[in-house]
């Protein structure tokens, strides 16, 4: 049986992890270094990478909302893609979150030494290995922490952003574009690593209370927060600091404050940049750690990894290695180099992200069930795909080179552990099986998201649930009349309830003299009442050449039949309300008649949002 994660997060823990993930190195340390590539145009660049993040985090709010599962786009790529995609997808994920951890630690030397003289790489190991017990303890304490370190770093950056804009230098805007247009392109793709934790809070969707409305809430309200400040900060820093300047600093914020502040901003910015990759390194640990537990639950990573801690119901294990791999990446990788490396993994991942709603969608599979549609389908995602694909294409050879040198390894990991254990169906089977009017698929997916869209709604089945389960469902074919239809479904049903079917049939024919059961087009609820005590049941049909009634013109093409004694009659009555919910659903008729087996129909009335009364 599948371990539990403990769900215990909130909207403002959301947030807060997000907009920690992202605030560090990317503001901190890569204005310095990237406006040696752009110039003056640098704050257009980050405004830039927001907008080409944005598809992806629409399309990962509806992924999420969907599948709300712990290993993020790992879970969503390896569904709708399969095992080869997923494992590449959830390495890659692991590995840019890893190193942008990393690259915070590392990046928080220059910073340090602004306020202390202290070894930075005992410093660096010291707070990695915290950050890992404290996730080991609970993602309740680590988010805890998160939300106190994440509100000192805002009150930082708001004093940095009031005090410095009115002391701006123009003349330090011109020449504004240097190096051409192509260059803040060029450089959006380098800075995009900032972006990088935005999305990845949904690699803890299984610990979020109530995730189908607090990730998309928090994953918006963090890209417009954090992009706002991101192109504030980097505008007014690049009007403070001369360009040769700006472009030899690893510490330009503290720089730039200490002209609008003096020695005071200098020491404010520099505790704040010491908070922002204190929260980066944290975030990275609590999100990049569910990556390994994801794909071990796949049999695609040992399953030691899926190991949930009894204690603290955390995956230990998935946290230690996540932890020595930081610790690891930290003394051995160049800063420049863990950038763009983790830039390009994080490109690839938007890429696959947008595809995989595009693929999902169109796999028209019904248990594809999201709270939150992603605006614009499929026009905003594939602006996703081509704007990161334009970023790619401008990151350079050799890290394409290194990327591809990644890729070829997940492969080689791929074909050399997992074998024959792999996810053999996935949304992709979906749209050929479409594509080519063959069945290829059995089933398994539609099954898979049945179970998560249950414990998504926290589902308790009730009574009219079991009936639902345990009817019979009619797919009829051609057209009949009423009588026809009658004559089958009471043979069908008497046998369930122990009476002959001419007394069942006879019923219904005089029930819909008396007054037709039709309540809308295309629905009837034929209901009687039968001798005895006890008994009830109830039958589905779906015709979708018509049923005709008699005296009616359109055809009925759902029908939900009611057979019960007298003394159900509160049930029955609760079973009319349960009905009537499922069915006023605007898109009921069309999955309704869509759906490709009776299995699929009775999942439209068992997975909808209605009231339960619970029990049997």
């Amino acid at each position: 049986m599948q371990e539990k994660l403990k769900k215990g997060l909130g909207l403002l823990d959301v947030f807060c992890i997000a907009s920690g993930a992202m605030i560090s190195s990317g503001l901190f340390i890569l204005p310095g270094l990237a406006s040696a590539k752009v110039g003056p145009a640098l704050f257009l660049s980050y405004i830039l990478a927001s907008f080409i993040a944005l598809p992806t985090v629409f399309s990962m709010a509806e992924l999420v909302t969907a599948m709300p599962r712990a290993g993020g786009d790992y879970f969503y790529i390896s569904r709708s893609m399969g095992s080869i995609a997923g494992v590449i997808g959830g390495l890659s994920s692991w590995f840019s979150l890893s190193l942008k951890a990393a690259f915070a630690l590392v990046g928080m030397a220059a910073y340090v030494r602004l306020v202390v003289s202290f070894p930075i790489e005992a410093v660096a190991f010291a707070l990695c290995i915290i950050f890992i017990i404290l996730n080991i303890i609970g993602i309740k304490e680590a988010a805890r922490t998160q939300v106190i370190l994440v509100s000192g770093l805002f009150v930082a950056l708001i004093f940095y952003i009031f005090a410095g804009f009115p002391k701006i230098n123009i003349a330090s805007y011109t020449p504004f574009a240097p190096f051409g247009t192509a260059s803040v392109f060029a450089t959006a793709g380098f800075v995009f690593i900032s972006y990088a934790g935005l999305t990845k809070i949904a690699s803890i969707a299984e610990e979020i209370k109530n995730p189908t409305r607090t990730i998309p809430i928090g994953m918006i309200l963090a890209l417009v927060l954090v992009g706002i400040i991101y192109a504030l900060v980097v505008f007014i820093t690049t009007g403070l600091l001369a360009q040769d300047k700006l472009q030899a600093s690893l510490t330009p914020i503290s720089d730039a404050a200490g002209v609008s502040a003096g020695a005071w901003g200098i020491i404010i910015m520099a505790l704040a940049a010491i908070l922002a990759f204190i929260t980066t390194a944290n975030a990275g640990i609590i999100s990049a750690s569910r990556y390994p537990l994801a794909m071990a639950r796949d049999k695609l990573l040992p399953r030691f990894f899926e190991r949930i801690n009894s204690r603290f119901a955390t995956p230990h294990y998935a946290i230690l290695f996540t932890g020595a791999f930081m610790l690891a990446a930290v003394s051995l990788l160049k800063l420049e180099l863990l950038v763009k490396l983790a830039s390009e993994l994080l490109l690839i991942l938007y890429i696959f992200t947008n595809l995989a709603v595009i693929i999902m969608r169109e796999s028209k599979l019904q248990n594809y069930q999201p709270k939150f549609y992603s605006p614009l389908y499929p026009v905003m995602q594939i602006l996703g795909i081509l704007g990161c694909g334009i970023l790619l294409a401008k990151m350079g050879r050799f890290i394409l080179l290194l990327s591809g040198l990644f890729i070829t390894s997940g492969l080689v990991w791929y074909f050399a552990y997992t074998g024959a254990r792999r996810i053999k169906e996935f949304g992709l089977i979906h749209v050929i099986e479409r594509l080519v009017n063959k069945e290829l698929t059995s089933g398994a997916l539609s099954k898979e998201l049945k179970t998560i869209i249950r414990e998504r709604d926290e589902i308790v089945e009730d009574r009219f649930d079991h009936l639902i389960k345990e009817g019979v469902v009619l797919d009829l074919e051609g057209s009949l009349s009423g009588e026809e239809f009658f004559q089958q479904a009471s043979s069908f049903l008497a046998g369930k309830l122990g009476m002959e079917p001419e007394v069942l049939l006879n019923l219904f024919i005089q029930r819909e003299q008396e007054s037709p059961t039709i309540i809308r087009p295309g629905l009837a609820i034929p209901h009687v009442i039968i001798e005895g005590k006890h008994k009830f049941a109830i039958l589905l049909a779906r015709a979708k050449q018509g049923i005709f009634f008699s005296g009616v013109q359109q055809p009925v093409k759902t029908v939900f039949m009611l057979v019960g004694t007298r003394d159900e009659r509160n049930f029955h009555l609760r079973a009319l309300a349960a009905i009537a919910q499922v069915a006023q659903d605007k898109d009921f008729d069309r999955h309704w008649l869509s759906s490709r087996n009776t299995d699929e129909l009775k999942d439209i009335i068992l997975l909808a949002e209605r009231k339960r009364f619970g029990g049997k």
